[in-house]
């Protein structure tokens, strides 16, 4: 139990009468310090953490920016979702009612451990904590609003689901990331195509933002972020992270017509939401219900 002969230790956090609650985890069961024994299929699950911030790179992974045909910054660009998006392992997913274009991007997302602000990149692997998967979900309906912040396309409530586990003492270079949804793979990347590494993105973040413990930081997304619809099961597997799982529902609610920005489908929408390939054959996507 704890770490394998690897020193690779998973804890994560669950729901256990009433409390969030950190468990081990021991084969197909999670191990509570006073030894109590959970199944792991039983196991409502939290995020492996509890955020003061949640920090995401714009764009990292050369296959994405090969896909849209963009060139990238000489440095990193970010953005914040905020903590009342988080969700967890096996969470649902809500895509508002009268909102379309709700996209999956399969990420690697770094836990800080410590306190850290203005280290180098060779001293940023000191203040991570470990590592778990994310998927940033989007919400393209409102990409024409927000610019820059992306509060409403990426901060919507459930667009953050992380788990299932903090997982210490893995090796982030040369891991497989895959997205599937309903079993079938439709993002297959790794980490070798990032253009900035983990530590980096840490320290670049910590010159002006003191990271906390907890906080978390979404890594990129390899190509192909599609829309899916409700009933769909979105999957993100990353090489010795495991698997986290999520279920589309639609909202009951719609969004408010009596106030904001309204839900769009203007070319920047669909050409986000569809990779851009949609405006090169001249050819407009059918509506999706």
């Amino acid at each position: 139990m704890g770490c394998n002969k690897s020193g690779v230790r998973e804890t994560r956090r669950i729901l256990l009468d009433g409390e969030a609650v950190p468990v081990l985890v021991d084969g197909g069961e999670l191990v509570v310090d006073d030894g109590r024994r959970v199944p792991v299929a039983d196991a409502v699950h939290l995020p492996p953490s509890e955020p003061s911030k949640i920090l995401c790179v714009h764009l990292n992974h050369v296959s994405r920016v090969e896909e849209f045909q963009v060139s990238l910054p000489k440095a990193p660009t970010y953005f914040q979702k905020p903590t009342s998006s988080l969700n967890g392992h096996r969470g649902d997913v809500v895509r508002p009612g009268r909102c379309q274009w709700l996209n999956y991007e399969g990420e690697i997302v770094i836990v800080i451990g410590q306190p850290c602000h203005n280290v180098s990149p060779a001293e940023a692997g000191e203040c991570i904590a470990g590592y778990t998967i994310g998927n940033d979900f989007g919400l393209h309906d409102f990409r024409d609003t927000d610019a820059g912040s992306m509060l409403r396309v990426k901060g919507s409530d459930t667009l953050c689901p992380v788990g299932p586990g903090l997982v210490e003492g893995w090796d982030f270079n040369g891991k497989g990331i895959r997205t599937l949804v309903n079993g079938q793979v439709v993002q297959d990347g790794n980490t070798d195509e990032m253009t900035w590494d983990m530590q980096y993105l840490v320290a670049d973040l910590a010159r002006t933002i003191t990271l906390l413990p907890g906080d978390m930081v979404f890594s990129g997304t390899p190509a192909n972020s599609r829309p899916v619809q409700p009933g769909d099961v979105v999957t993100v597997q990353v090489e010795g992270l495991g698997e986290l799982t999520n279920t589309i529902v639609g909202g009951s609610t719609p969004i408010r017509g009596d106030c904001g920005a309204q839900p769009s489908e203007s070319e920047e929408v669909l050409s986000t939401a569809l990779g851009g390939d949609w405006e090169f054959r001249g050819v407009r996507p059918p509506r999706r219900s």
